[in-house]
């Protein structure tokens, strides 16, 4: 069992897991049955941001249509629609030593699939970001999102930034009410 991260908790990646090289980031939830008994679809996108905290490039947002980074370092497992299965629903690997000098920050978003549906993450529970050392399958550090996001539609659950040199890792929990599009101008990516 890892490090139990509370909201704006850090760690130093190579301080706690010196031999880490290949990183393992499991996101998990668990959706409500909302008032029309169905189910809803979560997706984890990952924003891979410069100095200046924007996108290096259009393809370095990595998400469901774009499931790998152009330096091949940070792998989307694909879409889980259902957020049914046991464990993890969505898993991203990055192989640290891949990942190209100008990316300082590597943000992970997940927004509801149909924000029209008036559904936001108050109908969501149980929702967790995890590390793992990839290699060996240790968990290195866990963040529970405790909070209450009654109103909010997309969910910055964590961040791995660089720190003097060093790769640290973030538990964020910052909700917005905000879609996939909207994050995507922030970061200063082309919708077109």
């Amino acid at each position: 069992m890892g490090i139990n991260l509370t909201k704006g908790g850090r760690i130093n990646l190579s301080k706690e897991a010196p031999s880490l090289t290949k990183v393992r980031i499991g996101l998990g939830w668990e959706a409500n049955a909302f008032d029309t008994g169905g189910s809803f679809d979560l997706d984890c996108s990952v924003f891979l941001l410069g100095a200046n905290g924007k996108l290096v490039s259009d393809n370095h947002f990595v998400f469901y249509n774009n499931l790998k980074s152009p330096c091949g370092g940070i792998v989307h497992s694909g879409d889980n629609r259902t957020g049914d299965a046991a464990g993890d629903d969505e898993t991203v690997r990055i192989d640290l030593a891949r990942i190209e000098p100008a990316i300082e920050e590597v943000s992970f978003i997940v927004t509801i699939h149909d924000d029209s549906a008036k559904l936001n993450f108050g109908q969501v529970k149980n929702s967790y970001i995890k590390l793992y050392d990839d290699a060996t399958g240790v968990e290195i550090a866990k963040y529970s999102l405790e909070d209450d996001f009654s109103l909010e539609t997309a969910i910055q659950f964590g961040s791995l930034y660089k720190k003097d040199g060093a790769w640290m890792f973030k538990a964020v929990g910052a909700g917005y009410k905000k879609g996939l599009a909207d994050f995507v101008v922030i970061y200063g990516g082309n919708l077109a």
